[in-house]
């Protein structure tokens, strides 16, 4: 620690890499460490986004992000079995969609209103669990 003199007065000013700042800077990583990513964020919204904008088909990407970015990253691990609740609510109408051979031409025509509830539901929770993380 360095003292400087500034009239005749002794003030100690913190070095580069010193406690004062390592403490700070520690902090600041902390609650960097327990945040969610924010593409789980952006992907979280655009799941019923897309859906109620009638492009269903295209919201696999969304639930694909989230699916993997819950597994792949250490930050995400409490997200992971509401994730795979959207995943698994999206997946049966999109199976059945896939399966059927007289289904409608797309998804968002041949989804049924209660899927779509039940995914925005599904992406509610998952989106209540995102935003009311505590930081710890």
């Amino acid at each position: 620690m360095n003292i400087t003199t500034k009239n005749r007065k002794t003030t100690p000013v913190p070095e580069r890499g010193s406690a004062f700042t390592a403490r700070a800077s520690s902090d600041h990583s902390a609650a960097a460490h327990h945040r969610t990513p924010l593409f789980i964020h952006i992907a979280a919204w655009s799941v019923p986004v897309l859906l109620l904008g009638q492009f269903a088909l295209v919201a696999v990407l969304p639930v694909a992000a989230i699916v993997i970015g819950s597994f792949a990253s250490p930050r995400a691990r409490a997200l992971r079995w509401r994730a795979g609740l959207l995943a698994a609510v999206y997946a049966a109408p999109l199976a059945l969609w896939i399966i059927r051979p007289d289904g409608a031409q797309s998804l968002s025509k041949d989804i049924s209103p209660v899927s779509v509830g039940l995914i925005v539901a599904a992406s509610a929770v998952l989106l209540v669990k995102i935003l009311t993380r505590r930081k710890r």
